[in-house]
């Protein structure tokens, strides 16, 4: 496999796949975990190694070593594997995703944003999806039934269960809080903020095509997805959440070896699930439009990046990244007709969400 993101969550655990399946590591992509990634390429022995900046180089213990983005799109290009795990964050997902299948490859996909913001432009039937909540979903959509509604669920994120009121002094620490795992920053600040589940519905819409989508907060994230079929009955999914999972589908098709352990409902005893409430998580006022529009996924993202930029520097707070959102997505209404369009549409939302007070 190419790897991009080995040293993340989900790049750890797709080595761990390959670890226990014995399959080969062609390429490593990384950001600035070093040591991580010394380890992995000691265990793992790729062929070549890309990292973020030209200075970490020097410490990577490869004798093939490159840097930046042109070097990863070079990665995919000559490189002999055919399938690509995409654990990228963020926009900068997206040409990955793009020349990956230019390249004629298969795409095990992590990064969401390169469907959020080009869904329209890229052939998903190429990809294999590996949020746990888009694997559900394909998981229980294996029968002939007519399906009414796809559902994915939502942790609530780590200000489900605050009061109103103190969302406004709410730091970055306390939004790192995530109430059910340990997750990257960007992400978990997402999940805080319903954006995470917002763009996985976008998600959901391009994989699965047009159709009715919800979510809603399941508060221990066993059940990932729920259909309903037109006969009125409801399936789930459950499963610990464990990204080995729909990683070992991803990669190999089909799997007979048990890679997670079996969830035990009497120790479980019950479940709460909650609706997603605007007054709490703001963004999702514009839930309903932007499925109708999928287009406008970019503005979201590119708004959603920089929001989250000002946060972290402490220019902004917590309760303003929901502001700056809405402020954008209320103020462009493009709908980009080439992944061109999608660039230049980029780099102007994300100029003007630098600009306003939120």
């Amino acid at each position: 496999m190419i790897l991009l993101g080995s040293t993340g969550s989900i790049g750890v655990n797709a080595l761990n796949i390959a670890k226990q399946f014995n399959l080969s590591v062609d390429t490593l992509v990384a950001g600035r975990n070093i040591s991580l990634l010394n380890e992995q390429i000691k265990y793992h022995n790729p062929k070549r190694v890309v990292v973020m900046n030209e200075e970490d180089c020097a410490a990577v213990h490869h004798p093939c070593v490159s840097f930046g983005e042109a070097a990863i799109l070079s990665s995919i290009e000559e490189s002999s594997s055919q399938h690509v795990v995409n654990a990228l964050v963020g926009f900068a997902g997206f040409r990955p995703t793009l020349k990956a299948l230019e390249c004629g490859k298969k795409i095990a996909l992590a990064n969401k944003e390169s469907l959020v913001v080009g869904g329209a432009f890229v052939d998903t039937s190429s990809i294999v999806p590996i949020d746990s909540e888009h694997f559900g979903l394909w998981y229980l959509n294996q029968g002939e039934r007519k399906i009414d509604r796809m559902i994915i669920t939502a942790s609530g994120g780590a200000f489900r269960d605050w009061s109103l009121d103190k969302l406004s002094t709410a730091t970055l620490s306390d939004a790192l809080k995530h109430p059910n795992w340990s997750m990257g920053q960007k992400i978990t600040i997402d999940s805080a903020s319903m954006v995470n589940k917002l763009f996985e519905l976008l998600e959901a819409r391009w994989l699965f095509g047009e159709g009715e989508y919800d979510a809603l907060i399941e508060t221990q994230s066993l059940i990932h997805a729920l259909i309903d079929y037109t006969d009125g009955s409801t399936t789930a999914h459950f499963a610990h959440a464990d990204m080995r999972l729909p990683i070992a589908y991803a990669l190999m098709g089909h799997v007979d070896t048990p890679i997670v352990d079996r969830i035990n409902l009497a120790r479980v005893g019950s479940l709460e699930f909650r609706e997603i409430e605007t007054v709490r998580y703001p963004v999702w006022e514009i839930k309903n439009d932007l499925l109708s529009h999928p287009k406008r996924g970019v503005i979201v993202n590119a708004a959603n990046e920089v929001a989250i930029e000002r946060f972290v520097s402490g220019e902004i707070r917590f309760i303003d990244i929901s502001k700056c959102i809405l402020r954008a997505y209320e103020s462009f209404h493009q709908t980009p007709d080439s992944v061109e369009a999608i660039f230049a549409l980029d780099e102007e939302v994300r100029r003007f969400t630098r600009g306003i007070s939120c």
